[in-house]
């Protein structure tokens, strides 16, 4: 069995901090870490957190795409194909229009792709093979019901469009193609406002957030999402969606603020704000956003892993049911965080066991997160003898050993 040619984060660290010409001490200092951990990072012997990579990113002056790098599974075809077709349509806007559209039956369509994403454990699969078709023929609809007398007609088709480019948003994220999922994030925007829905509006900049944190805009971000929370505040007090849509935004400003090194105002925005929006609302998924009492502490723990306070993160764990989350894809993150929270405290049975978590609850995203990965590739080169064949198992399940 043979090892990937698949270069590890550590690694990418290193190159970048060499050709900067810049000393493990230095990055060390200005990333507010010990140099012993740069150190470790480089070997591979930790995995640095989310906050921790963009740190490093804006430091070295790249892109935290350079130090993610592309996998194995971008170069020999698997992903890139889909993402070029979805650019190549989103570009040509879905071709020329004939047939008459049906909007109940194309709603039914983008709400099932929804349901692919969020509950498939194959949803990477399964969702390239329905998302090229859908994005043609919800761009033709978007063009069609232009005459007088229409109006309902054309609003239902923006928030069709507005809806799909939601879905792209998240699922370009997921493949590495940022620049497709910002493209996606913008249209969201534009067709939300056709729409003149509030709600769709806010989920188009919840979108919007999203991506610029995994751009490194985190400042920008957090603007986005304070902004949409200001637009709703007249409906607010009205409950329900308009709380839950308000409590996911100040998810995105939460994120946005420990990504800027302000942990405490991470934490504050989920105590004061999130958290008393979620226990009033209860579980729920308006404009797909899972916003609900889980998210809300998924979040809350995440906060405390990119905050260095392992301990913290994993007594909020153990107060989560995840279970209740509506959507996979929320379950198998809780376990990849959980994993990262016992990679910095060393305990290497204990990533291991909520890796195989991960695996399976969401087999293929455990294959296309680098972060992931990553994991993985520490435990093969440090793992004790008595974990060294699941460790190998697992890396091979997920395309990073080659047999």
């Amino acid at each position: 069995m043979s090892e990937s040619v698949e270069i590890g984060i550590g690694e990418r660290l290193r190159f970048y901090r060499q050709g900067r010409r810049k000393t493990q001490a230095v990055v060390a200092g200005l990333a507010g870490v010990s140099e012993d951990y740069v150190s470790q990072i480089e070997r591979g012997a930790k995995t640095p957190t989310v906050g921790l990579l963009h740190k490093f990113a804006r430091i070295l002056g790249v892109p935290v795409s350079a130090l993610l790098g592309e996998p194995q599974f971008e170069r020999n075809g698997t992903i890139h194909p889909v993402a070029s077709e979805l650019h190549r349509r989103m570009m040509s806007f879905g071709g020329p229009s004939g047939e008459a559209v049906d909007l109940v039956e194309l709603r039914q369509r983008v709400d099932a792709a929804w349901a692919i994403w969020q509950t498939s454990q194959r949803r990477y699969t399964e969702g390239a093979e329905v998302f090229p078709e859908l994005l043609t023929d919800v761009q033709v609809a978007a063009r069609s019901f232009r005459a007088f007398g229409e109006v309902e007609q054309r609003r239902e088709a923006a928030r069709l469009s507005s809806d799909t480019y939601f879905l792209l948003r998240t699922f370009a994220k997921r493949i590495g193609r940022t620049d497709l999922s910002l493209l996606a994030a913008d249209r969201a925007i534009a067709a939300a406002y056709e729409t003149d829905d509030p709600l769709r509006v806010a989920g188009a900049h919840w979108n919007l957030g999203h991506i610029l944190i995994a751009q490194s805009e985190a400042e920008a971000a957090e603007e986005t999402a304070m902004h949409a929370i200001e637009e709703l505040k007249p409906n607010v007090d009205s409950g329900g969606d308009w709380l839950a849509m308000s409590g996911a935004l100040w998810l995105v400003a939460s994120v946005a603020s420990v990504r800027q090194g302000d942990a405490w105002a991470a934490r504050d925005r989920l105590r004061e704000h999130a958290l008393p929006a979620a226990e009033a609302t209860g579980e729920g998924n308006v404009m797909w956003t899972v916003f609900g009492p889980t998210n809300v502490h998924l979040h809350a723990m995440s906060v405390e892993m990119e905050a260095g306070e392992s301990a913290e993160g994993l007594s909020i764990a153990d107060r989560i049911d995840v279970t209740s989350s509506p959507s996979l894809e929320r379950q198998t993150t809780f376990y990849l965080e959980l994993a990262r929270l016992h990679d910095q405290r060393r305990d290497d049975a204990a990533v291991l066991l909520h890796l195989m978590s991960a695996e399976a609850s969401g087999p293929e995203d455990l294959r296309y997160n680098l972060l992931a990965r990553d994991l993985v590739r520490g435990l093969l080169k440090r793992a004790r003898p008595s974990m060294t064949l699941q460790v190998r198992a697992l890396a091979k399940r997920i395309g990073l050993v080659a047999s």
